[in-house]
């Protein structure tokens, strides 16, 4: 039996009174299906390292954002110079700011069959169905966006039956937030519908003492989503669906001290407006062929713009001794960026076939403008303005196909190939008297994947597999790139080997997973830069550089114990080791080579854990204990800076009936 309530909930110190649904007579855990590998498959038998976070564990462990179940996924980090988190690493190897345009990121972003990949601040956990994180290169699956993995989300489908929830949410920091739900069936039309809406808004964490201000990085966020359900026959279906997403948030997260008070005298702002829609068919043709269309269109604008000189004159006089010291420094990016997406796959009938195929074609277009404006005012009236404007368009055309079956009745097997040529077209001009700077690259890349699956039993598999990964090579957007040299970079290529063990135990009650994975990369991207001028913090020149080499090796794993009807424990654990080689790069300004020895990637923490227990009783009383940790890690690719290892607990507690 399944009960929709609404629950009262104390997080942290917040309260908030979520729409929440839970299973009360089921004891062995629900089976997970994973719906992000080109076959819809059991979570058991996927050779990847794979993390699903259900709708449940999501209302259960989160509040508003998938940034805040990010510590129940192993080696998962974000970052991101922004108030939302729009870039991802896994296992080390991911973008780290929003700084230049991120031509080929290494993370895939999707929601509802959207492509929101590097702009994923419309992640709001509100009404999504589950999260899946699929770890590793997906080459076959995704290509060259997915080097490092994929994280797919989605929402709740319209339902067969009348459903409106309603959620209202009341919290310090002047938080507030309210959503609505409904769904319902017709019948007529042999179609269902869904709309979901949400508002939410929050001073945020920093108080600016120089304006005496809380808001100033504060959040205003408008979702909205409607999906459409048709079956036009027994044999095809049709689902829509459409994303309006607003967030009008603040931006003033860099403080002097590293605290949270903040001294800026010009806080910016961090705005995005995305559209977007997907249309999904599946038909199922002559000899059970399923043929999948999948198509999609997301049009964002963005706005980011910051106090570069993260304070005022009379702090930077205090600072620096100096009475007449003065500078005043902004920055602002504003981005207009259009995906479009066509997949198109037939699939023979992976129940019937003793071998069964698949084989696919992809199309992706990107288009981003960009126009920046810097400047700056130092002591004595020198001044620094600089605008720089840049067109950005890249097509990628892929074929793929994968081919799975069996060797016994316990020995399977899968393999898949894809094959994706990339197109780019990019121009810039800095200033008015600037002349344009077009650039036209072109490349051919492949990946794919290889895979032996060994049922030890009914419920327990172990799996060994090899994947390879690509990162298309590009050119560095910042206008100042050709004069340091760094014009271009080369293509990244990484092989990944996974051993895995998954399964069941103890009559479907406890669930476990762990995989070994040890990771090559090859001519590695990295992120560097130069200052040019040392008093001009917006004069900093960002670049793509490559490395020869470099390695990510580890342990990722995971339970889950139903203890009794009303008690569940469980965790996840990742391991990491990631080192790339020696690297030497000129410094322009500086006349001289700098040396850069063999170390740890950035972002990419020794250990990440996560360890929770849950409570949920017949009566309706719940309660919930997340305690999550995290190792140190840099935060620069080159430089030394460190984020601290640390320790979060989050408890939950409630009440919950029927319908309320």
């Amino acid at each position: 039996m399944r009960l929709s309530v609404i629950k009262p909930i104390v997080c942290a110190g917040l309260l908030a009174l979520p729409v929440i649904t839970f299973a009360a007579d089921e004891v062995a855990l629900e089976e997970v299906v994973v719906t992000a590998t080109l076959r819809p498959q059991s979570l058991q038998d996927v050779p990847n390292s794979v993390t699903v976070l259900d709708s449940q564990t999501l209302k259960d462990a989160g509040q508003q954002h998938f940034q805040d179940v990010l510590g129940l996924v192993p080696n998962l980090n974000a970052s991101g110079t922004t108030s939302r988190p729009r870039y991802f690493q896994l296992r080390g190897i991911g973008e780290y700011d929003s700084f230049g345009v991120v031509l080929n990121p290494s993370v895939g972003f999707l929601i509802d069959d959207m492509d929101f990949t590097g702009v994923g601040m419309p992640a709001t956990l509100f009404d999504t169905k589950e999260v899946e994180v699929l770890r590793g290169p997906q080459g076959t699956r995704y290509g060259a966006n997915a080097l490092a993995g994929l994280i797919v989300m989605r929402s709740n489908d319209p339902s067969e039956k009348e459903q409106a929830n309603v959620e209202a949410s009341f919290s310090n920091y002047n938080t507030k937030s309210l959503g609505a739900v409904a769904s319902a069936p017709i019948e007529s039309l042999s179609s269902a519908w869904r709309l979901s809406v949400e508002k939410n808004q929050s001073d945020g964490f920093i108080r600016n003492a120089y304006l005496d201000r809380k808001d100033t990085n504060g959040r205003d966020e408008l979702s909205a989503r409607l999906k459409w359900h048709t079956e036009f026959s027994e044999a095809t279906a049709f689902d829509l669906t459409l994303l309006h997403a607003n967030l009008d948030n603040g931006y003033d997260a860099w403080t002097t001290y590293n605290n949270r008070t903040s001294l800026s005298d010009k806080p910016g702002v961090d705005l995005q407006r995305t559209t977007g829609g997907s249309v999904k068919i599946n038909s199922r043709l002559i000899n059970d062929l399923l043929l999948t269309g999948v198509l999609s269109i997301v049009n964002s604008d963005l706005n980011n713009n910051y106090d570069g000189d993260w304070g005022n004159d009379q702090n930077w006089q205090k600072l620096m001794n100096d009475s007449t010291f003065g500078k005043d420094e902004v920055g602002s990016d504003v981005r207009s960026r259009k995906t479009r997406s066509l997949d198109l796959r037939i699939a023979s009938d992976s129940e019937k076939d003793a071998v069964s195929w698949l084989v696919g074609a992809y199309g992706f277009e990107m288009s981003e403008n960009m126009n920046g404006a810097y400047h700056g005012i130092f002591t004595g009236g020198e001044t620094w303005d600089q605008v720089v404007e840049s067109r950005y368009k890249a097509n990628n055309l892929s074929i793929y196909s994968q081919l799975d079956g069996r060797i016994t009745s316990r020995l399977r097997w899968s393999t898949g190939l894809r094959s994706e040529w990339n197109a780019a077209s990019y121009e810039y001009q800095a200033d008015n008297n600037d002349p344009l700077h077009p650039e036209k690259p072109s490349e051919n890349m492949w990946g794919g994947q290889a895979s032996l699956g060994f049922d030890l039993s009914e419920n327990q598999d172990l799996y060994f597999s090899v994947s390879r990964g690509y990162k298309a090579g590009g050119f560095n957007t910042d206008s100042h790139a050709t004069d340091i040299n760094k014009k271009s970079y080369g293509q990244e290529k990484l092989l990944n080997y996974e051993l895995g063990a998954k399964g069941t135990a103890f009559q479907d009650r406890f669930y476990f997973d762990a995989v070994l994975f040890y990771e090559q990369r090859n001519n590695v991207q990295i992120k560097n830069g130069q200052q040019i001028d040392p008093n001009n913090s917006n004069s900093y020149v960002e670049f793509i550089d490559n490395v020869g080499t470099g390695f990510n090796a580890g342990i990722e794993s995971s339970f889950r114990l139903k203890v009794t009807n009303a008690l569940e424990v469980g965790g996840s654990l990742g391991l990491l080791r990631s080192k790339t080689s020696d690297y030497t790069y000129y410094d322009t300004y500086q006349s001289s080579l700098v040396f850069v020895p063999s170390r740890d990637l950035a972002y990419a923490p020794k250990y990440t854990a996560n360890l929770y227990g849950l409570w949920r009783s017949p009566v309706g009383l719940m309660a919930r204990v997340d305690i999550q940790a995290k190792d140190r890690f840099y935060v620069d690719a080159i430089k030394s800076g460190e984020a601290k290892a640390y320790t979060v607990t989050n408890i939950k507690a409630g009440y919950e009936q029927p319908r309320w």
